[in-house]
């Protein structure tokens, strides 16, 4: 297993690991990105925003190495500063008729290392915070928000970055 590249402009019908909780078990399913929309033939939800919201069911991690994002027509990496991998924290859903089990990511206020980029960041866990999530053994607003300044590198990538990172994944 390894935690990938993750790419905000990835389709919704790629398919991406997701560690959760299985009653006691801790699992990895591959699901599809993107919940399903709550009118008929909307579009699917990626992203939650966090601010005003309580997570207790239903959560997961989503394991990466790097994030990309295009912002104004340019192509930017983000990895962790010290090239750890980390989690991005995420909620799943059980199959419907009419969608399949999926996942989004959840979304906060952008770091100072993003916010030259977007207003907003997917919430980037690091990777001794992954049972804190799943368990809810600290308060989400302790882990639903911006890293600390410098806690990200930032690159620019040439055309949409054609080179992977990868790195070991274990739980």
């Amino acid at each position: 297993m390894s935690a990938d590249v993750f790419n905000s402009d990835a389709p919704l019908d790629e398919l991406r690991v997701i560690i959760r909780r299985d009653g006691g078990d801790v699992e990895m399913v591959k699901l599809p990105w993107g919940l399903q929309p709550r009118e008929p033939g909307g579009r699917p939800f990626t992203v939650v925003r966090t601010e005003g919201r309580t997570f207790s069911s239903y959560r997961c991690l989503v394991p990466a190495s790097e994030f990309r994002h295009r912002s104004q027509g340019k192509h930017y990496s983000f990895a962790l500063a010290n090239g750890d991998w980390f989690y991005f924290a995420g909620i799943w859903r059980p199959a419907t008729r009419e969608w399949p089990e999926a996942y989004a990511i959840l979304t906060t206020m952008a770091n100072d290392d993003v916010a030259p980029h977007h207003d907003r960041q997917m919430v980037v866990l690091r990777r001794d915070q992954r049972l804190a999530w799943l368990d809810l053994t600290e308060p989400e607003e302790e882990l639903l928000r911006p890293l600390p300044a410098g806690s990200l590198s930032v690159s620019r990538l040439r055309g949409a970055g054609t080179y992977d990172c990868h790195s070991e994944l274990t739980f």
